[in-house]
């Protein structure tokens, strides 16, 4: 059975960093995506950011460009988000989710929930930055 776990979250100054991580279980298939999400209270969730660990290439939303880094550990099966200096409102709850479609990072983080491949989720982890 395929599970995503997030963890990582947390309490974090504004300008400090702070490190997510979600843990990938269940299968084997090495060409997919992995996603992060987020999503702020009464709104729905966006796309910020993709790896896909088939090519490597990873894409990010204007909004965290420069500021996150997308990576993985294949032998932990983990994809990371790294935060650094984030900002108040990067305050929300992350998820990730694995992507199954062919399409490319950009694709998956623009069309954000609009898009069909996205076939697993993790329960989030939530972030709150302190100003």
């Amino acid at each position: 059975q395929v599970q995503l776990v997030e963890s990582g979250g947390g309490l974090v100054q504004a300008g400090g960093s702070l490190s997510l991580s979600c843990a990938i279980s269940g299968f084997t298939y090495d060409y997919y995506a992995i996603a992060w999400f987020r999503q702020f209270p009464g709104k729905q969730r966006e796309g910020i950011s993709c790896l896909h660990v088939g090519d490597g290439k990873s894409f990010y939303a204007d909004s965290v460009k420069g500021r996150f880094a997308i990576s993985r550990d294949p032998a932990k099966n983990t994809v990371y988000l790294q935060m650094n200096n984030p900002k108040p409102e990067d305050k929300a709850t992350y998820y990730c989710a694995k992507d199954s479609s062919p399409v490319p990072c950009q694709i998956v983080v623009s069309q954000g929930m609009n898009h069909n491949g996205l076939n697993y989720w993790g329960k989030g982890t939530p972030v709150t930055v302190d100003s």
